[in-house]
């Protein structure tokens, strides 16, 4: 049973491989698509048949341990139960169908073999979400999900509306992780390195949490929110629309049957946490009442067909969070696999609807009048119809605006932070530089008299890296000044650990992924934007993934490693630091927490304008 495991996981990452070394022509690609897809199938099922055989066991396996200092460790844990299976079902079968579909679909587009390689490390990442067995490896698995996804809502990136739509995404994405990240860490603390998700409620059981209550219910919103995020829930309902400007079997496999649902696979992994409480229950209640409302009312209004297969997929998940607070979590199984098939086919046969009421409407010699036909009056009055006129109108702007969610959210989360660092951006350099003196001053006082400096020279530390992160947030024109404010402030994040931590052989694996993807992705820079002259608009997108496309790769993995994406050792070394952060100085993690997701969103806004976009000419 382990070994059909691992193959599930790795066997996803095999075409991937496959398909990046051997996939020059359309042909090589669905070839090596088709025959990876039938060996995930005889693997999955394989392994299904043997989990039933043996009687439907919780199968715990430990594969090694990646890394372990102290009090930290990384395992490589795997978790099957009939969560695990009936996701990893549902994976397989929507994976086939989209790959046989597209096989055909996409047929002469111009990114065929980047759509496959993507589709084939978002499963990939999908399989080690669905099988880990602790919220680290979670977490991995969590990241490849979303720059997959990252990268499917740019797939044409010739146009610069799916870009700012990924980008929308993603700078929500980022969001997940803070809470997801800070979860972890918290787990490790408070279960005291108990953390499998098959000992939860063993740990558990005794009536009282460890920690206390007030870390435990914090504990709670941080999973929540990182389960609303992904899912698409209030009030981050807007955003899953905007990411159907990718290709349709895209939609299908991320927004419509797969990826929506991660949210809830998170609160059924860690539903002996936040269901531990009343008051989290009643806000993952609250939150799928309020996601129902808005999005069956916003499904409305939409003026394309994509948009309303999304809201009503939302609009299910929110009854699939009501059904978790109720703690019916056998029949949000059976609403997810209901839901997953129905969306997936819903999109993929959506094209031909489309065309076909084209066709329709534009045929001279058929007219037909829904609202007068007996199928009309057969049908049964909505609740929006049966309200009074003027409500029915408020419901119908409302619903247009789809309730303000996306400008509710960026005023309150981005804002804040572009317009504290246009302030700071205004400041003097002369000021700065006198305050810097002053604080190091001050730090030399309170040295000669004997205090321990080492926790106010780690707030200087984290008190810079908010500093620079805040302006590379709100200043994207220059990409070279931006990337530098983005890893000085990375930086700060182990210089500050350092200062005030015991311990510090982690910071080996922190500075060295940072260190090498920082000078790396600063000397990518320079040599893509110098062919286009120093008078190039900074406003407009470079098209380097046409332009020099083994420069544009090499800048992606470059801003992988800058934002910690697990390619690096600077995944585990973040980790590690927040992990020593929240054990001797808890006040500093969310801080550098925020300065990480503030740090990623601005280094994929440097990806998007250099990499993205259409090529053209520079006349003199």
């Amino acid at each position: 049973m382990n070994s059909l495991i691992l193959a599930c996981l790795f066997i996803p990452l095999l075409g991937f491989v496959l398909i990046f070394l051997l996939g020059r022509t359309e042909l090589r690609v669905a070839f090596i698509s088709l025959w990876i897809t039938r060996l995930l199938g005889a693997a999955i099922i394989g392994l299904l048949a043997l989990w039933a055989w043996l009687g439907f066991p919780v199968h715990e396996f430990h594969w090694f341990t990646l890394l372990q200092q102290g009090n930290y460790q990384f395992p490589i844990l795997f978790l099957f139960d009939r969560i695990g299976a009936a996701y990893l079902f549902c994976t397989w079968v929507i994976f086939s169908i989209i790959v046989r579909y597209c096989r055909h679909y996409l047929h002469r587009e111009a990114g065929y073999r980047r759509f496959f390689l993507t589709i084939f490390s978002f499963v990939f990442g999908l399989n080690m979400v669905i099988l880990s067995g602790v919220l680290d490896m979670f977490f991995a698995g969590w990241e490849i999900v979303g720059i997959s996804s990252f990268l499917l809502i740019a797939f044409y990136r010739h146009r610069h509306q799916p870009i700012r739509n990924a980008l929308r995404a993603y700078s929500i994405y980022r969001l997940c992780d803070f809470g997801l990240l800070l979860a972890a860490l918290l787990i490790d603390l408070l279960l005291h390195g108990r953390n499998h998700f098959s000992e939860l409620k063993e740990v558990l059981s005794g009536g009282y949490p460890p920690g206390g209550y007030i870390e435990f219910f914090g504990l709670s919103l941080l999973l929540i929110i990182a389960a609303s995020g992904k899912s698409a829930q209030f009030p981050f309902c807007f955003w899953i629309p905007r990411a159907m400007e990718g290709p349709t079997p895209s939609s299908a496999i991320f927004y419509g049957a797969l990826s929506v649902h991660l949210g809830v696979f998170l609160l059924l992994r860690t539903q002996p946490i936040w269901g531990f409480e009343l008051p989290s229950r009643l806000i993952v209640l609250t939150i799928g009442v309020l996601t129902v409302f808005v999005a069956s009312i916003s499904e409305q209004a939409q003026s394309n067909i994509k948009g309303q297969i999304a809201y009503a997929s939302i609009t299910q998940v929110g009854f699939m969070f009501i059904e978790l607070a109720l703690g019916f979590e056998a029949l949000v199984l059976l609403h997810f696999l209901g839901n997953a098939f129905l969306r997936c086919y819903q999109l993929l046969v959506s094209p031909s609807i489309v065309a076909h009421l084209l066709r329709v409407e534009g045929d001279t010699d058929v007219h037909f009048d829904i609202r007068n036909s007996a199928i009309a009056h057969s049908l049964p009055m909505t609740l929006r119809q049966s309200l009074p006129e003027t409500l029915q109108n408020t419901l119908q702007v409302v619903a247009l605006q789809e309730f303000n969610l996306e400008t509710l959210v960026r005023s309150v989360l981005w804002d804040s932070f572009r317009t504290l660092g246009h302030v700071l951006g205004r400041i003097h350099p002369f000021l700065r530089v006198t305050a810097l003196l002053a604080a190091l001053g001050l730090g030399f006082l309170l040295l000669e008299k004997g205090y321990n400096i080492r926790p106010y020279l780690g707030l200087l530390a984290a008190l810079g890296m908010m500093y620079l992160s805040a302006i590379a947030f709100s200043r994207k024109r220059t990409p070279i000044w931006t990337w530098n404010q983005v890893g000085l402030s990375t930086l700060l994040a182990g210089i500050g650990t350092s200062l005030i931590s015991d311990e510090r052989d982690y910071l080996v694996f922190f500075f060295s992924g940072i260190i090498a993807a920082w000078l790396m992705g600063l000397f990518l820079i320079v040599r893509m934007t110098r062919i286009d002259g120093p008078n190039m608009n900074p406003y407009i997108y470079r098209a380097m993934d046409e332009k020099m496309p083994i420069h544009a790769l090499l800048f992606f993995l470059a801003f992988l490693g800058l934002v910690g994406f697990p390619i690096t050792p600077a995944f585990l070394g973040q980790d590690l630091l927040l992990f020593h952060l929240s054990s001797e100085h808890a006040w500093m993690a969310p801080l550098v927490a925020i300065a990480f997701v503030l740090n990623g969103i601005s280094a994929s806004g440097i990806y998007m304008r250099i990499c993205a976009g259409r090529p053209v000419e520079i006349r003199p």
